[in-house]
């Protein structure tokens, strides 16, 4: 046996050289000072690997449109096997990943890492932190919710701001007319195609010029050595271990917050950017005005620059620099600095408050789409439950329309509905008045069936229903989607409650194109109980 695997050993290292590599690899030499701060790099670039699988994991199933980008994020979370594990992974493991970034930065800088020879392997190390902030920025409008698209609006006004450059800054985003399809597609090919390429030469590039010159010795003794293999290893190792425990944790029990599709026209929205960049957030409230541009455009640029040009600047006249007390009080100062700034920002973020109606909210019904629920009150008001059950219950002539195994086609359900002798034997001699409308929301309710459904509904007010009801009837989904479903001519309904108090959606019924100019939305007078359980029914409807 041992001979096959030293023969299979040696093919292999005949045609690849991957045995050797790894050796010299695992027993290189490293200072013998080497110990836990410098497992942030091993980290570092775990997570961009997990990062990178997750993402094309999520691609397989994600729609790159908008609107449609929004209802395929809700269809990867509900209905693909793991999808929301997936979606956390990504979400989190991106904050994670800056956090990582930055105290390798921050370990790098303490320890002198970035003097002579090693000036390029910093420059490396900065450019890979501002594409981690750049994946961050690009990949924040893809779920195209309310969140997103108000926080990318006002990332391009600030790019607008800048003097000189903002015009082609807002050309180069797309959104000279907005935030639009040409921006979403924009920020798409930068998060999947231009970053990740760049961030994989960059990769590359670091770890060549880490091997290159070695890591920087920390201890008294300058020229003691210790192999990479085992103990850096193990230190590697169980760091990864640690933060991959981190990120599965805040996976399993962390909500991902995903908002109301985009909504253009909720000009109350009060945008906030992702945590990583309040502290800049916050920069522009200080310089507001004809200072803006210190905050937008000097202050980013001088730390860019200050980055890039650290290794120069300590080998001349910033000789403090080289103290390791005096690094360590600069990176704390900085952090201060910066949590200071992230605190300020949160804590003047104003809290949502849904509008009160006096009537329950049911954010587990509102789950189900408007046409089931609406299906539901069909089937009831048809004495369907006479010839079907739809759970348990004593033997029925039609079959039970949760546990058996139906395929009828959209055709076959609506004619059964309008003519029940016609397409079964046992049929009773009865005939539906329901409108075309009310039929496609029964085939809908009977194609949905399912346990967890079923028993939902059963649950469910009789008010609720004939708000769904009225929702279906006055074909309110051909313009408004509902948790995902339906046309996007006008904005989500999800969590109107947020955004619209009762009586403004009232006079909005009566005159729509007064409150909203431009809509193509008609007026509606409805019977008083009729407009009672849509409000409630819209009223219900979570973010």
């Amino acid at each position: 046996m041992r001979d096959r695997i030293d023969g299979a050993i040696g093919c292999l290292e005949n045609r690849t050289g991957l045995p050797s590599a790894c050796r010299r690899f695992l027993f290189e030499d490293i200072p013998a000072s080497a110990s836990w701060p410098q497992v942030f790099g091993s980290v570092a670039l775990f997570l961009f690997v997990l990062q990178a699988s997750t993402g094309i994991l999520l691609a397989f199933d994600y729609a790159p449109a908008p609107g449609d980008a929004h209802s395929s994020v809700l269809y990867i979370i509900r209905k693909i096997p793991a999808g929301r594990m997936m979606q956390a992974l990504h979400h989190w493991g991106a904050s994670l990943m800056v956090i990582v970034v930055f105290l390798h930065m921050a370990q790098v800088f303490i320890y002198g890492a970035y003097r002579k020879p090693r000036e390029a392997t910093w420059i490396a190390g900065a450019s890979l932190l501002l594409l981690t902030l750049a994946f961050g920025l690009t990949g924040y409008l893809l779920p195209w919710d309310n969140r997103a698209y108000w926080g990318t609006m006002v990332t391009t006004k600030i790019m607008g701001s800048v003097p000189v450059a903002g015009a082609f800054l807002t050309r180069l985003a797309g959104a000279q007319n907005g935030i639009g399809v040409l921006t979403f597609s924009r920020f798409y090919a930068l998060h999947s195609i231009v970053l990740p390429g760049l961030t994989l030469v960059l990769i590359g590039a670091h770890l060549y010029l880490v091997r290159l010159h070695g890591i920087t010795p920390s201890g008294e003794d300058l020229e003691a050595k210790q192999k990479f293999y085992p103990k850096q290893v193990f230190r590697d190792v169980l760091a990864v271990f640690v933060a991959f425990a981190i990120l599965f944790g805040a996976a399993a029990f962390l909500e991902v917050p995903l908002e109301r599709l985009a909504d253009p026209t909720d000009t109350t929205y009060v945008p906030r950017p992702e945590w990583y960049f309040l502290f800049l957030f916050q920069v522009l409230k200080i310089f507001a005005g004809s200072l803006e541009p210190i905050g937008t455009v000097i202050l980013p640029t001088i730390a860019v620059l200050g980055l890039f040009l650290l290794p120069f600047l300590s080998a001349s006249r910033f000789r403090f620099l080289i103290r390791r007390t005096a690094a360590a009080a600069i990176v704390l100062f900085l952090f201060a600095g910066w949590s200071a700034l992230t605190a300020a920002a949160i804590f003047s973020t104003p809290k949502h408050k849904r509008s009160p109606l006096g009537l329950r909210e049911a954010d587990e019904w509102a789950q189900i789409p408007p046409e089931v629920i609406a299906g539901n009150g069909y089937f009831s008001s048809l004495h369907c439950e006479g010839c079907h059950n739809l759970l348990t219950g004593s033997p029925k002539p039609g079959p039970n329309l949760v546990s058996a195994d139906l395929h009828h086609p959209k055709e076959w359900l609506i004619q059964h509905f309008r003519h029940p002798t016609q397409t079964t034997s046992g049929g009773e001699n009865q005939r539906t008045s329901l409108s075309l409308p009310q039929l496609n929301a029964l085939q809908l309710f009977v194609a949905n069936l399912k346990p967890d459904t079923a028993a939902v509904l059963k649950t469910m007010s009789p008010e609720f229903i004939a708000g769904a009801q009225a929702f279906t009837e006055h074909a309110c989904q051909t313009c408004h989607k509902v948790n995902g479903a339906g046309a996007g001519i006008g904005p989500s309904l999800n969590g109107l409650a947020d955004r619209r108090n009762q009586k403004w959606v009232e006079e909005h019924f009566k005159a729509p194109q007064r409150l909203s100019p431009g809509s193509i939305m008609p007026s509606y007078t409805f019977k008083p109980e009729e407009e009672k359980a849509l409000l409630l029914y819209l009223f219900s409807l979570p973010e």
